[in-house]
């Protein structure tokens, strides 16, 4: 794992400065097929990347039962979906739409350089590549304009900040144990999701950014709203106070006030047993909590293991009341683009 420079903040600031941008994509009705258009390449490399790692056999298998199950569901978002399989070419599109297979480290407080509340979002995935070709969209709809770090193809919404209305990112919850045996844990969870017709955690937290037009709507909808499996949700506003991290089962939801982190075991302790996703999933909790205290700054220096680690493929700070957004990406071996600071005043 490559540390930052020796010189401190100045000389990493220089290094970040010279690496690649993160392009800034205006998006409309289908934004996961526009950014395929106005990104091929990056495209073709994730997809590669998928095959890689998971197999050419595999992906097409997993791609198959994920596009029927979308089907089945009557999912808002298959027709863009399949718009993004077809303009692809190749098996993946379905599949890594549906995919949580990440760990992530969130938290949510008051900014301490300033008015308005803050989301810090450190998103980690043992896929290669992620960190050099995210992209942000920018979505301007019904409920008013936001921002997307986000991938070429896919539909669902990880990680956004809407201006002047809150910011929102979703981490995967623990494999909840029922038996002895984690494969078998695993298949009960497929087989349940089989079985449902609620929504995905990450189309979900899509139509929140759509539709919502503030932090009460956004957190309403997401302790409400069925899911077809578990999450994690953490959700920033603008006004003092505003923030909050959401554990939902697929219908029940717990809801712990700001200032609060969280990764990837519950913080409620009676749901039950449970197998933390990513590694030191704890200890990245606490680090990142003791940091939301401090200048958890957007210059991304305070970004050290356990929080940072070799998944690490994306960084993001938000504070929707100043409409003040930081997102970089990174691979193993270091900071992958540089910090792309946007700044939308709100309306």
């Amino acid at each position: 794992m490559r540390m930052p420079p020796p010189g401190g903040r100045a000389a990493a600031r220089l290094v970040s400065d010279l690496l690649p941008e993160i392009p800034l994509i205006e998006v409309g009705a289908l934004p996961a097929l526009e950014l395929i258009r106005a990104e091929p390449a990056r495209t073709a490399a994730l997809i590669e990347a998928a095959q890689r790692r998971y197999s050419r056999v595999v992906v097409a298998l997993t791609d198959r039962s994920s596009r029927r199950w979308l089907e089945r569901t009557g999912n808002p978002y298959l027709a863009e979906i399949r718009a993004v399989a077809e303009t692809v070419g190749l098996s993946g599109a379905y599949m890594l739409n549906l995919s949580h297979e990440w760990a992530c480290t969130t938290g949510v407080a008051s900014d301490p350089a300033g008015r308005g509340e803050r989301l810090v979002r450190v998103l980690d995935w043992p896929l290669d590549g992620l960190g050099r070709h995210v992209v942000i969209a920018r979505h301007d709809g019904p409920a008013g304009p936001w921002f997307n770090p986000t991938w070429p193809g896919f539909a669902g919404v990880l990680t956004a900040a809407a201006p002047g209305r809150f910011a929102a990112a979703f981490n995967q919850a623990p494999l909840r144990r029922r038996t002895p045996f984690v494969a078998a844990d695993w298949l009960l969870d497929r087989i349940a999701i089989a079985g449902s017709k609620a929504l995905p955690p990450a189309h979900l937290l899509r139509q929140v950014f759509e539709q919502a037009r503030d932090y009460r709507e956004a957190r309403e909808r997401i302790l409400q709203t069925p899911l077809c499996i578990p999450a994690l949700f953490a959700l920033s506003g603008t006004a003092e106070g505003e923030g909050c991290v959401i554990e939902r089962l697929e219908h029940r939801a717990i809801l712990h006030d700001q200032p609060v982190a969280v990764a990837n075991h519950w913080l409620t302790t009676d749901l039950g047993p449970e197998l933390p996703r990513g590694d030191l999933s704890v200890a990245r909790r606490e680090q990142l909590q003791a940091l939301l205290a401090g200048e958890a700054g957007a210059d991304f220096d305070w970004l050290l293991p356990p929080v940072r680690n070799d998944f690490t493929r994306l960084v993001v700070i938000a504070n929707a009341a100043t409409g003040e957004i930081a997102v970089q990406g990174w691979e193993a071996s270091g900071p992958a683009t540089a910090i792309r600071r946007l700044h939308e005043p709100p309306v």
